[in-house]
């Protein structure tokens, strides 16, 4: 896949599931609980992001720890449900519809962000470092972001190297609709972090799922 197709693939998919995917996307994830919960203990972040809000849960949970959010992602669909999800139980946000390679945010903007189960949708590699390279851009000096992605660690693959796939997503009534992946080894997910201008403070494995936690670098020249 070249060019703007997998991205392209990736909003027509999660604009056609929008609504059945949410319903199931109740809670936030207790890894992305308690980076939110340490990274402010001290006191609520300024601005906080979450790039690839997908129906806004983690938004909410950021409402609560900083003045001001923000949720991207690519999905209209999506970004709808967020808007619902934020009216329904009174929580302010920004939502913007947008790339995660190409982020529509001055350099500094942030000092929290949230970026989970959103990379692995990206292809090819350049545009998942790209993306990398994106939040450390928008992370201000002293900010920290989460990361995650889908891994080889999983019990649903056999599989010690990383790979692209697609996984289906089974609508009511039985209709499947495929979804695009690239399936993290871990030490891949870390050598995509270190070739990345951001800064890693911690990498781990928790729940099939690589996790890292990340601060913002100067640029490497690239």
């Amino acid at each position: 896949m070249d060019g703007d197709e997998p991205r392209d693939g990736v909003r027509e998919t999660y604009d056609r599931i929008a609504s059945h995917f949410a319903s199931t996307r109740e809670y936030p994830w207790p890894e992305v609980e308690s980076f939110v919960g340490d990274a402010t203990e001290s006191g609520a972040a300024a601005r906080a992001l979450d790039l690839g809000c997908g129906n806004g849960r983690h938004v909410e949970l950021l409402s609560a720890h900083a003045e001001e959010v923000v949720g991207l992602d690519v999905s209209r669909g999506l970004l709808d449900e967020a808007v619902a999800r934020a009216a329904e139980r009174g929580f302010d946000a920004g939502l913007v519809q947008g790339d995660a390679s190409r982020l529509p945010f001055t350099d500094g903007a942030f000092d929290l962000a949230v970026y989970v189960a959103t990379i692995h949708h990206l292809a090819p590699r350049a545009a998942r470092v790209a993306s990398l390279n994106e939040l450390a851009r928008v992370l201000d000096a002293d900010g920290r972001a989460v990361v995650s992605a889908w891994s080889t660690a999983h019990d649903t693959f056999d599989r010690e190297d990383g790979f692209d796939t697609t996984v289906d997503w089974t609508l009511p009534g039985g209709e499947t609709v495929p979804r695009f992946y690239h399936i993290y080894a871990p030490d891949e997910f870390d050598a995509d972090l270190d070739a990345s201008d951001l800064a890693v403070v911690e990498s781990t494995v928790s729940s099939g799922n690589c996790y890292a936690v990340v601060a913002g670098a100067e640029p490497r020249g690239r």
